[in-house]
């Protein structure tokens, strides 16, 4: 079966409380609950992380990587913007990634129109809301 690596970083652990306006009141246990059974109709399994330290995402991709996973989905949050450190574990994991936000980044804040991230993503999903993780499901399982 393949494995889709679902990687969530800064603050994503708090969706459904933190500025649902903005992200939704859907919870991240919900959301991958959901990703994890959409997989499945599609012949694949999710494996999820998240945390709200760069390094333990780094050394996720890393250990992930190692595991021989080649695909991701990853909404770094704030990392996006400000992790060279990130970017190069992208880079150099040999896996094949797809950025996602939930909001739209280009319509935000200045300071969130440049990912540092994308450029090493094979795509990059955004203001789609919770739909843009399943639209990078889709894309990943059909490979």
């Amino acid at each position: 079966m393949k494995k889709i690596a679902v990687i969530n970083g800064a603050n994503l652990d708090r969706l459904g409380v933190r500025e649902p306006e903005i992200y939704g009141e859907e919870t991240l246990e919900e959301l991958v609950l959901s990703l994890s059974s959409e997989a499945e109709k599609l012949g694949a399994e999710i494996v999820h992380f998240q945390s709200n330290h760069e390094g333990a995402i780094i050394d996720k991709i890393a250990e992930l990587a190692d595991a021989g996973v080649r695909l991701a989905i990853i909404n770094p949050g704030a990392f996006t913007h400000t992790s060279v450190a990130l970017r190069d574990s992208i880079a150099g994991s040999g896996m094949k990634f797809v950025e996602v936000h939930i909001s739209n980044i280009h319509r935000r804040e200045e300071f969130r129109h440049t990912s540092l991230t994308a450029p090493v993503c094979a795509a990059q999903i955004c203001g789609m809301g919770r739909e843009g993780y399943f639209a990078a499901l889709r894309y990943l399982a059909a490979l």
